[in-house]
């Protein structure tokens, strides 16, 4: 990616913005309800952390350990989240690890060398599509089906070399899609549009690979701490 002057944001800046907006939804949530702002300011944290889940899948050395990190997490936050709310919504690391599921099908189609294996690796995509659709009926993920396909069509940019902007715009359509489904508060996920423009394609000086993916579960836990001492 040709950097710009005005892209400034590295993918360790813009995962610490996602994870301050997290903190504030989730606070907003269990603690200061009455205050709009925070779950507002909330919104921006899933657009980014999508974007960046498609980054990760398009650098990462070892895709068979993303996958199973992300998708052990989830497990993990789901098992905890259910024995303390009893609430079967799958959590966002569920959600996003059907993605990567999406996204591998898809760069395999997009790299098969022969027409075989092309049609082969299309079949499993558009199969991975309907099985997704058809658990989303079933049961409810995070952000529903179009926020598993979101992260995909950023995905799809990034195999077609088109320009970071392009990938903004797709990541826009997907976030359109996801507030059909959604209460109206949802659209203000669209202001993490304007930060993610500025993302430089750089990792950042501290690259804090795992980050979101520990934070993600500790953050929650002592939120939810904090709600049953102060009920």
């Amino acid at each position: 990616m040709q950097e710009r002057k005005w892209q400034v944001l590295s993918g360790s800046q813009l995962k610490l913005i996602g994870a301050a907006c997290m903190l504030l939804d989730h606070a907003g949530e269990l603690l200061f309800p009455r205050i709009r702002l925070f779950r507002i300011l909330g919104r921006l944290a899933y657009p980014i952390f999508a974007f960046m889940i498609a980054e990760g899948c398009r650098y990462t050395r070892n895709k068979l350990r993303y996958f199973l990190m992300v998708f052990a997490l989830g497990v993990g936050c789901q098992a905890v989240y259910f024995l303390t709310t009893g609430d079967t919504k799958l959590n966002i690391l569920l959600t996003f690890s059907w993605s990567v599921l999406l996204i591998y099908a898809l760069q395999a189609a997009d790299h098969a060398e022969g027409w075989k294996k092309e049609v082969l690796w299309s079949f499993t995509f558009a199969a991975c599509f309907l099985g997704v659709y058809g658990l989303d009926q079933i049961v409810q993920f995070d952000y529903g089906f179009w926020g598993v396909m979101t992260p995909v069509f950023v995905s799809f940019a990034h195999l077609r070399k088109w320009p970071n902007w392009a990938a903004v715009l797709l990541l826009g359509i997907g976030l359109v899609l996801v507030g059909t489904d959604y209460v109206p508060i949802q659209d203000n996920a669209l202001l993490a549009l304007p930060l993610l423009l500025l993302y430089s394609g750089e990792p950042g000086k501290h690259r804090m690979k795992y980050f979101f993916y520990i934070f993600y579960p500790v953050h929650l836990a002592v939120l939810q701490g904090i709600a049953w001492l102060v009920r």
